[in-house]
């Protein structure tokens, strides 16, 4: 999976609604960007055409790629825009309404009008057949074969284009389930068909039942794209292997992704993280807050002593989070592993309206490419943050993208006087900061959700900002939250692309395994962990990771007996021993204790409930060069300008760099430095330096 011999670049590809990013990068460090407008016709067409011209503007061509690493949103896309595949599902008796019933939670407290999303499968492509295996495995009931049989065949005539299978206590005992599968392997050769044993043999019935759903209609649409892609590609005469960036932060093949895509639904937004886990341990930064702020969302996640902090459930196709994410129930429940993010509408499009009370609002609503913010000159009327920023004088009207796009500040100070500060009977720079600061408040919440929330203190993270408005809002942010330092990586508005390049290949196995702590059977145990290390191992030997290349790692989710959700904690290597127990019992003790604020007793009984596999296939290739160098060259050096920051203050006169022009010795802000793809700000309680590896570091 180290690609061919002789190719030496890795190219990253981040799809995003308005533009595709691509960043390539050779193992000393060499750095081309190029963005692309996105093809959403067929996305995969993009790619294809974006390498094409970077090859004609750098002189590469196909052999020159090793391989292509690629996130991609066409599996929320499509939950989003209810585009998956015709899909039913195939239960037991009493159980139909699952996908309605849910778990009961809400997102939004004592509101009434609120309606749950309706089911990815109606309610007449639901079946059920009169079986029932209990919770130790035992069959109650055995599946009569010709009641099966009529239940696919019901399917079949309303000619659905994938079945899902998910019968009560499954993951005990799959007999009934093999059963089914194989019926409709007969009755339906090379329709698609998913399990829950295959997909999540794991405890909750909702949530297995609401992942194997999501499997069987994303699966006919990723295996779709995926053949575009590599259609596309091999038109170019690009042979390199493809990779897929998972929702966990790590890389699986296009092989596997097409089986099971639910690993891919968040693939998006974890490039960044990864690049940022990659950065923080090549300049020995423990804890880190990722921060990237786009021109719709803004997204936030921890790094913790080196390593990324995952969730072992999430949801999907709810829209952005507005509020605290103890607050669940607005999308479609995902139990996969996937990078603990949190999401607000907030972003450079993002809209600027005074609610029925006559307060100033940002978001979540956006201009979106089109017709985009006032200052676009592109029939918008709408002013957004991006406008305001404008007036601040923290964006030059005459040098966003390089200078590619002209910004017409005069009509977006009008459309923010007449829409906000008049009605508000305020200055026009004061409306403008306003917003600024609301939207850097709502920013705020998303990075409090991954950490204050979860029991951990912001105070003691360094912020690596990235994304197109990342950079100009964080020191204001830090400044909020009591962070010291501020890290702007290289190419800081194609950092998802680049963070592509960082990650590793990773496969992910669980199933349930529910013993009180204290009374396993340790050589059940240690089976049942072997068993999954074992498949992990197969899997990586088929794709090229032998011996030393492979690196499993081992985790257990617990809780207290009686509780209803479970922690997460490393378990140690080595056969598992009364020592490892107790080891693991102390650290699901810190954990609870360190989200929670409290641990019960020696004497509280602590429940096993999940165990849990990663394979890591490790690269031949150095994740991060010593040194990138991107070979965009910098624009002229562009005049210095006034810039608002506050009431106390109010304008400054502002100097204007390019990243080269800062070196090791800190530099007192006030600044702005400018990028092809970002512009960072600096305001005068902070002070800005370059490190080693090219990174603006910033101290609030």
């Amino acid at each position: 999976m180290d690609g061919r011999a002789g190719s030496s670049f890795r190219v990253g590809v981040d799809i995003g609604g308005t533009f595709t990013d691509i960043v390539l990068m050779s193992d000393d460090g060499a750095l081309h960007t190029k963005k692309i407008a996105s093809s959403v016709d067929d996305y995969a067409r993009a790619i294809a055409e974006g390498l094409a011209e970077t090859f004609a503007e750098t002189g590469l061509g196909s052999d020159d790629v090793a391989e292509i690493r690629h996130g991609t949103t066409v599996g929320s896309n499509a939950i989003l825009e209810r585009k998956g595949a015709r899909t039913g599902l195939i239960g037991t008796k009493g159980f139909r309404d699952i996908l309605d019933i849910r778990t009961l939670r809400m997102p939004r407290l004592y509101d009434l009008r609120w309606e749950k999303p309706a089911p990815l499968v109606e309610r007449y492509l639901r079946v059920t057949v009169d079986e029932r295996i209990d919770a130790q495995g035992r069959v109650q009931r055995p599946l009569d074969p010709s009641e099966a049989e009529a239940a696919v065949r019901r399917l079949l005539q309303e000619k659905v284009e994938a079945i899902a299978i998910c019968l009560l206590n499954s993951f005990t005992n799959a007999a009934h389930e093999r059963i089914i599968r194989d019926i409709v392997a007969r009755m339906a050769p090379g329709l698609t068909v998913c399990s829950s044993f295959e997909v999540l043999p794991e405890i909750k019935e909702y949530e297995r039942t609401s992942t194997t759903v999501i499997n069987a209609y994303l699966k006919p649409v990723v295996h779709r794209y995926l053949r575009s892609l590599r259609d596309n590609l091999d038109k170019s005469k690009i042979n390199a292997p493809v990779l897929l960036m998972q929702s966990n932060g790590g890389l699986t093949t296009d092989r596997a992704a097409a089986e099971l895509p639910i690993h891919i639904v968040e693939s998006g937004p974890a490039g960044g993280v990864i690049g940022s886990q990659v950065l923080a341990r090549a300049m020995g930064l423990g804890h880190v807050i990722s921060f990237d702020m786009g021109g719709t969302t803004a997204k936030a996640s921890l790094i913790e002593a080196g390593e990324v902090t995952r969730v072992h459930e999430c949801e999907v196709g709810g829209g952005v989070i507005v509020g605290s994410r103890l607050l669940t129930g607005a999308g479609y429940t995902l139990k996969v592993p996937a990078i603990d993010l949190a999401e607000v509408g907030a972003g450079g499009g993002s809209l600027l309206w005074l609610d029925a009370g006559g307060s100033l609002r940002v978001g979540p609503r956006s201009a979106g490419a089109s017709p985009g913010p006032v200052c676009y000159d592109q029939g918008g009327k709408e002013p957004t943050i991006t406008d305001a920023n404008v007036l601040l004088g923290y964006i030059n009207p005459g040098y966003l993208v390089g200078g590619g796009l002209r910004l017409n500040a005069d009509k977006a100070r009008e459309a923010v006087r007449e829409k906000i500060a008049k009605p508000m009977g305020l200055s026009v720079e004061h409306a403008a900061h306003g917003a600024h600061q609301i939207a850097a408040a709502n920013m705020i919440r998303a990075i409090k959700s991954v950490s204050t929330e979860r029991g951990r203190d912001p105070r003691q993270y360094t912020m690596m900002a990235f994304g197109g408005n990342g950079p100009l809002f964080a020191a204001g942010m830090a400044e909020s939250l009591g962070i010291k330092r501020i890290v702007v990586p290289p190419v800081p508005g194609l950092f998802s692309s680049f963070g592509l390049l960082c990650a590793e290949v990773e496969h992910h196995y669980s199933r349930t395994f529910r013993r009180l702590l204290k009374q396993v059977d340790l050589a059940e145990l240690n089976a049942a962990w072997n068993h999954m290390a074992d498949e992990a191992r197969r899997q990586l030997t088929d794709e090229g990771f032998i011996g030393d290349a492979q690196r499993i790692g081992r985790t257990a989710s617990l809780h207290y007996q009686g509780q209803t959700y479970e922690l997460n904690v490393p378990v140690p290597d080595g056969p598992i021993d009364q020592a490892a127990v107790a080891t693991i019992a102390e650290a699901f003790g810190r954990e609870h204790e360190r989200t929670y604020g409290h641990r019960a007793g020696p004497e509280e009984p602590v429940e096993l409930i999940t165990i849990l596999v990663t394979g890591h296939g490790l690269s031949r290739r150095a994740r991060l060069p010593e040194q990138t160098r991107p070979s965009r060259a910098e624009g002229a050096r562009q005049p210095a300008r006034k810039a608002y920051f506050g009431a106390k203050v109010e304008w400054l006169e502002t100097p204007v760099l390019r990243r080269s022009e800062l070196d090791a010795m800190p530099r007192q802000g006030p600044m702005i430095i400018e990028e092809y793809d970002a512009t960072c700000v600096v305001p005068p309680t902070a002070r800005a330096s370059l490190d080693s590896r090219g990174n603006i570091v910033i101290e609030v």
